[in-house]
């Protein structure tokens, strides 16, 4: 079923897409800086900054950018009524919940939730915990070992090939609903019978999307659920899972390389794109499928290379 999605973008990510496009361009319409296609996809980059994806995987490819700091302009106007937390919130016994490498070509999904009470709040502090994107790779794989040992956790991996098998079915924000809610599910049968005071998700699509997907779910936990960006701001089980979460994507893609032989960046760049038509070289698709997901741009990128 075609879909549509509006981001905002800045001045250097519109830059980044129409570099990232650029093989595909087509007739640029009025008012417009570029338009591509692509399978599945027709993105349009307007002066306004605006950038429409409109297809039947639309919101996959819309996704990456989300990522790389583009902002969904429907999330926005969500935002405000989904994401009110308490004013004590950050003191509350939570479950929160986040996910890594839905964006990166390369590597898998890794989604994780955690339960934070009182008790493990000082260790948690003095073990540095805090926002990933403050820290440094050592420092997340370091602090990763550390704090498994402090709070009950659940972590939930989506290989390439699995995400591959399911992806026609599935579109990306369908699998992270699944992933979240049956990692949720799973701790609250492991802390049962503590009932957490709030479940906080790091948000990645307005809240009325993620209960259209999760009412799809078995096991669904329905509240009580509460949506926010930049999740690891506002409670440390956020914070704790984007780092269990973090590790585990760097873990896999080193794994990868020594198993290739050569570096497995994460990311959607040329740097991907690269190594992507490495793997083809060794495997071809079938191997590029056990570690790429390979509905992504960066596949026929990588085809092109080889075909130069």
């Amino acid at each position: 079923m075609p879909q549509t999605v509006t981001l905002l973008a800045t001045e250097t990510l519109l830059q980044e897409l129409s570099s990232a496009y650029e093989p595909f361009f087509k007739k640029t319409p009025p008012y417009a800086v570029f338009q591509a296609k692509i399978p599945g996809v027709v993105i349009t980059a307007y002066q306004s900054k605006k950038v429409v994806f409109q297809g039947e995987k639309a919101e996959i490819e819309a996704a990456m950018w989300e990522k790389r700091g583009a902002t969904n302009s429907k999330q926005t106007k969500e935002k405000s009524a989904s994401s009110a937390l308490p004013k004590d919130f950050a003191s509350w016994n939570v479950i929160g919940s986040d996910e890594v490498g839905n964006g990166s070509y390369l590597g898998p999904v890794v989604v994780c939730a955690t339960y934070v009470d009182e008790t493990h709040m000082p260790i948690l502090k003095e073990l540095g915990v805090k926002d990933s994107k403050m820290l440094t790779d050592t420092d997340i794989k370091r602090i990763a070992k550390e704090i498994i040992h402090v709070m009950p956790y659940r972590k939930l991996i989506l290989t390439p090939k699995k995400y591959n098998e399911i992806q026609p079915e599935y579109n990306v924000n369908r699998m992270k609903v699944a992933l979240h809610n049956q990692a949720i599910y799973l701790l609250m049968q492991d802390i049962s019978p503590i009932t957490p005071k709030g479940i906080l998700i790091d948000q990645f699509t307005p809240e009325s999307n993620y209960r259209k997907y999760l009412s799809k779910e078995k096991n669904q936990v329905t509240k009580p659920l509460y949506f926010t960006t930049k999740g690891e701001q506002y409670h440390l089980s956020v914070a704790a899972a984007s780092i269990i979460c973090r590790a585990e994507f760097l873990t896999s893609l080193e794994t990868a390389s020594k198993e290739l032989g050569f570096n497995v960046p994460s990311g959607a760049g040329q740097k991907s794109d690269i190594a992507a038509a490495k793997i083809i070289k060794k495997g071809g698709m079938p191997l590029l499928e056990q570690y790429a997901k390979v509905h992504f741009a960066n596949t026929q990128k990588a085809y092109n290379l080889i075909n130069r």
